[in-house]
């Protein structure tokens, strides 16, 4: 199934506001064999939107578009929608009770803009939405489909992967069974990997495809497979990716899809470990990795954002003449920093970092995008330690997310 999707928003043309909501559509339903065939951004204009609208149905028979639904002038969607598909704006009951009770949840006080947003064309069917107050609304006409959700991306999310994707699958069921596996690697580029395995590749069947999905420090390869046959298509993406596994070995950072961090908390526990970070250049943003995934509590003691010298050697308990002989971005400062965090916090496993991540600060010797590392494991009351260093490309933001992601795999490395 071909899907297209219409972004509304002047402030999006604007550059003001970035799209996030066709990308994550996309990805949400490609697991289930639909694709996103055309993608539209356009204002807050009524011409716009009614083009865009015939645009998307002389493609695709579903169109899902995102933003314009908000309680102030600018946002027109919705008497568009009323006009286009036709009726009357009628006051829907249970969006009102919606946003009544998400207001007293709130603590806030009801204003008859936000009341208003409980006025819906009479041609729709609401899908309500419990994650604001916008609500969803859905259209049919000759067989085609078009909903209409928020631009919010937390409750255009939230709520197409709870209620509108399901409908879909129901409303356009499909004969055609979908499997997938997915392997998580680490140590290669995307184009040494490609090389790697292309002679395993160039022998995949027809009905199988290989999707490389890179990221900063891993590659996530997805193979999907099409066939009428459920118990069939499911047995060769099992083979498959069995093959793939073992040709990668120890490169294999995961057979789940899950982030590098959640893996590093799985093996925490599966080792009965604890597990606390010492960041410098990172800034605390390995720690908040870790922390967005829940029940990181059962694993994760703690962290300590060293960010200057006096922090590394009063709290962490760095010597001052390893900074004085090395300087701060060394590997002797990081193994320092990843004992002395184990230390103030009792965790068993910790990984620590020290780097460059510019703009500027960097030298011929240390250019910006050098990042030491040190990870420090105790078993048995015998602390280990373990240090590297390596130099990223980029921004100061992707310095800092590539080095996030190696201090994850670090101590990922180290259980091993």
């Amino acid at each position: 199934m071909k899907v297209s999707v219409i972004v509304i928003g002047d402030e999006l043309l604007l550059g003001q506001v970035t799209d996030t909501n066709s990308g994550y559509l996309a990805r949400c339903m490609a697991p289930w064999g639909w694709e996103v065939a055309y993608v539209q951004t356009i204002g807050d204009d009524a011409s716009a939107i009614r083009s865009a609208i015939d645009r998307a149905f002389s493609l695709t028979d579903v169109v899902l578009t995102t933003g314009g639904l908000g309680p102030t002038k600018d946002d027109i969607t919705k008497g568009v929608l009323r006009q286009y598909f036709g009726g009357e704006m009628i006051t829907d009951p249970e969006v009102t009770a919606n946003i009544e009770r998400l207001f007293a949840h709130r603590g806030l006080k009801l204003n008859e803009l936000t009341a208003a947003q409980a006025i819906v064309p009479s041609s729709c069917r609401v899908i309500q939405n419990t994650a604001g107050t916008a609500p969803i609304m859905w259209f049919e006409r000759d067989g085609k489909v078009l909903v209409s959700m928020p631009g919010v991306p937390y409750e255009t999310q939230t709520m197409f992967r709870s209620q509108v994707l399901p409908q879909l699958l129901e409303r356009f069921q499909s004969d055609v069974s979908i499997a997938h596996a997915v392997t998580i690697v680490t140590g290669y580029t995307e184009s040494a990997l490609a090389m790697k395995i292309a002679p395993w590749e160039e022998a995949l069947p027809p009905y199988l495809h290989l999707a490389y999905l890179p990221k900063p420090g891993i590659v996530r390869l997805r193979i999907d497979g099409v066939h009428a046959d459920a118990s069939f298509i499911e047995r060769e993406v099992a083979a498959a990716a069995a093959e793939l596994r073992a040709l990668l070995g120890d490169a294999v950072l995961s057979t789940a899809d899950i982030p590098p961090e959640e893996e590093l908390l799985d093996r925490c526990r599966r080792a009965g470990l604890t597990l606390a970070t010492a960041e410098s250049c990172t800034g605390g943003n390995v720690a908040h990795r870790l922390t967005l995934i829940p029940g990181a509590s059962d694993v994760v003691v703690g962290g300590v954002v060293s960010y200057s010298n006096d922090v590394k050697i009063n709290l962490l308990g760095v010597d001052p003449a390893d900074i004085a002989a090395y300087g701060a971005v060394s590997e002797q400062v990081a193994g320092q920093m990843a004992a002395g965090v184990a230390r103030a916090t009792g965790a068993t496993l910790t990984v620590a970092t020290s780097g460059i991540a510019g703009p500027g600060g960097g030298s011929e010797e240390k250019p910006v995008g050098t990042v030491c590392f040190g990870a420090a494991i105790v078993k048995d009351g015998v602390m280990k330690t373990s240090v590297t260093t390596a130099h990223f490309n980029g921004d100061r933001a992707r310095v800092i997310d590539s080095a996030s992601t190696r201090a994850i795999l670090e101590a990922i490395k180290l259980i091993n």
